[in-house]
């Protein structure tokens, strides 16, 4: 086997996406290792096999790959449930592409992720018809917070739980959008109906809107009939988390059913009257996803009746003695502990940090502390070494400490210090440079401008 041929083999075996390659005559002439553990299937079973026999089953009709044969045309993100060899279903959204040689067809490739188990996951809430048990355990009495801005943002939320309106919950990742979003159900004259919750950037588009809007059977393989989350939804509240996420095509279809009040399973020609509030969440600024292209503009004033922000906790910090408490409370319960405070370091470390993934963070950090604690006391060296270095060494560090060289410009110098920090702040925000600005307390032209002036790629 020669270099590229070894080189292609250990490729095409380390990715996560499936490939299929078929010749002109539908034989299988590449079947990766993704392959043989999405369809169940060993390469030896498959190579050199026409597909009509590994999969009695399809035909041209059914099999993307064998449709692409035929037609000679691309099939892009198509969803596609079937039966694997050991009678399991399977789903996947598949993208196949013909192979052309002198205008001449010589086979096509399929590339095939795997949405098996996250189908299965949907499966079951829609099964849950309702969830009319534990959606009164989300009351706004039970929500911590005294900051003016905070206090502020529960008493609009209280008001939201009165109307039937649309409701978009703006807010950073953490700081807790679905429970105010379920607290709005609860209090709502809606809270004996389902409230259902559905991730839109965890899906593609077409698995996604057959979630969404239900099918029917025959209109895609292994479609069948059953209803979808609107449906499910039916006199209740169904949440559109990460609405900024949902593919822009998608976006367009749920604005008709906001218009219209009417849903179409995939596949239909009925449309079914639906009476279902939606509350929405994004997690950056609408307009700053608008110019991104990410949120389109009539959608978001179809949602944005009622507007929500929650502010980030770096906002709020006299928020963070109470959440403690209150973790603390949680913990001592769940873990069977007696802790009663954070020591002086740890709460003066709190204080400082800034916080990117809000209460969430917080939280966790005290969750995993807590495990660790033998004491009554929460102290530094309870906390995981990456969070120590987070929260603690960053500002114990002195400028005396600094080593200067000082053959070493001072503009230059500093010039390194702030690339460094604007690098870190980066980082923390996955790259998101309104968040990093946020995060560094400068407006977001003046971060774009050192971004360019340091070259540094967004």
């Amino acid at each position: 086997m020669d270099f590229e041929h070894k080189l292609l083999e250990i490729i095409l075996n380390n990715i996560d996406e499936g490939i299929h390659v078929v010749d002109s005559d539908g034989n299988t002439i590449i079947y990766n290792r993704a392959m043989e553990q999405i369809e169940g299937l060993n390469s030896n079973e498959v190579v050199g096999k026409n597909l009509c026999d590994l999969f009695p089953n399809l035909n041209e009709t059914t099999s993307t790959l064998l449709s692409c044969l035929k037609s000679g045309e691309p099939v892009l993100d198509r969803y596609q449930t079937y039966l694997n060899k050991k009678g399991n279903n399977i789903t996947t959204v598949n993208t196949t592409i013909p192979i052309f040689f002198d205008g001449k067809i010589l086979g096509a490739v399929e590339i095939s992720k795997n949405f098996t188990k996250i189908k299965e996951l949907y499966d079951r809430i829609l099964q849950l018809n309702n969830r009319e048990d534990g959606s009164d355990e989300f009351k706004f009495s039970d929500i911590v917070g005294a900051s003016p801005d905070f206090l502020k943002t529960i008493e609009l939320a209280k008001k939201a739980s009165r109307t039937n309106s649309t409701v978009l919950i703006i807010g950073e990742t953490g700081t807790g959008k679905e429970v105010i979003a379920r607290c709005i159900h609860s209090s709502s004259t809606r809270n004996k109906k389902p409230f259902i919750a559905v991730n839109c950037a965890a899906l593609p588009e077409s698995l996604l809107e057959g979630i969404l809007f239900g099918t029917v059977k025959g209109s895609f393989t292994g479609a069948i009939n059953r209803p979808g989350l609107f449906e499910q939804a039916n006199g209740g509240t169904l949440l559109l988390d990460e609405i900024n996420s949902m593919p822009v095509n998608l976006q367009a279809k749920l604005l008709r059913v906001l218009q219209e009040g009417y849903i179409r399973r995939i596949g239909d020609v009925k449309d079914i009257p639906i009476d279902v509030r939606i509350i929405a969440t994004i997690n950056e600024d609408p307009y700053t996803s608008i110019l991104q292209g990410n949120l389109r503009k009539d959608l978001y004033y179809r949602l944005s009746v009622i507007n929500i922000n929650i502010p980030p906790l770096r906002d709020r910090k006299e928020d963070i003695p109470i959440f403690i408490n209150e973790f603390i409370k949680k913990y001592n319960i769940e873990l069977i502990k007696d802790v009663w405070e954070v020591s002086d370091e740890v709460y003066d470390g709190f204080l400082s940090y800034d916080w990117p993934g809000n209460v969430r963070e917080l939280k966790n950090y005290i969750e995993g502390a807590m495990n660790m604690v033998t004491g009554h006391i929460l102290k530094r060296e309870h906390f995981a070494p990456n969070v120590q270095e987070l929260i603690f060494k960053r500002y114990t560090s002195k400028i005396s400490d600094l080593k200067y060289d000082f053959n070493v410009p001072l503009d230059d110098y500093l010039e390194d210090i702030e690339k460094s920090i604007i690098l870190t702040a980066l980082e923390r925000t996955n790259y998101n440079i309104s968040k990093a600005a946020g995060l560094l307390k400068i407006k977001r032209q003046t971060l774009q401008h050192k971004l360019n002036k340091y070259g540094i790629n967004k």
